[in-house]
């Protein structure tokens, strides 16, 4: 059976792996890019999106997970949303594949540029504007639990992007082929639908 990774450097990995034994798929924490080959599937987890993205590069992932997105699919949630965008707003971000320097590497987030979207980080506001809410998602069902905890969302979708869920005119899910993307967190909720929808990429 296809294992999924949860990248465990920074942020809710044991959630995640939680999650994914609830969904009856085996689950692995991914530090390093041998940890990586060992998977099918890679989830990034929301966390804090600047010290997920400097950990990557520490830990030379960041082009092993480009490649392995090219194959195997991706999901993001939350900070990971963050991470697999092409561009990001509110935070300094650098362009894929523009490495920070100095004290820059401090306070820039690398975007992995796994999908063509523009990203507003913390878009939804600061820890006290956290919500819960229950989201339509196109493809995967109706009435599905989200919670949304310093969350961003998608300012703009590019081409061979889906959008599939929104909250006041704001994409907060969307997917392409390999990689998909949530604002909110599905490992904190018993709602299983939204990883076991991510884990039929794999088949």
């Amino acid at each position: 059976m296809k294992r999924v990774g949860v990248l465990a450097l920074q942020g809710a990995v044991t959630e995640h792996l939680s999650m994914l034994e609830r969904a009856g798929v085996p689950g692995a924490p991914v530090k390093n890019p041998a940890d990586l080959a060992a998977v099918q599937g890679l989830i990034i987890p929301g966390g804090e999106s600047t010290a997920i993205s400097r950990l990557i590069r520490q830990n030379g992932l960041f082009e092993p997970i480009r490649r392995f997105a090219v194959d195997w699919p991706v999901m993001g949630t939350c900070a990971g949303l963050v991470l697999c965008g092409a561009a990001v707003t509110g935070s300094g971000g650098a362009a894929p594949g523009e490495a920070a320097e100095g004290r820059e590497c401090r306070d820039r987030l690398e975007p992995l540029g796994l999908l063509d979207i523009a990203v507003a980080r913390n878009g939804f506001g600061r820890q006290v504007d956290s919500f819960e809410t229950e989201l339509d998602v196109r493809g995967v069902g109706n009435n599905i639990p989200a919670v949304f905890i310093r969350a961003p969302y998608i300012e703009r979708i590019g081409e061979g992007v889906v959008p599939l869920a929104s909250v006041g005119g704001k994409i907060v899910m969307a997917e392409s082929r390999m990689v998909l993307v949530t604002s909110f967190h599905p490992e904190l909720t018993d709602d299983t639908r939204v990883v076991r929808h991510f884990c039929g990429k794999m088949a």
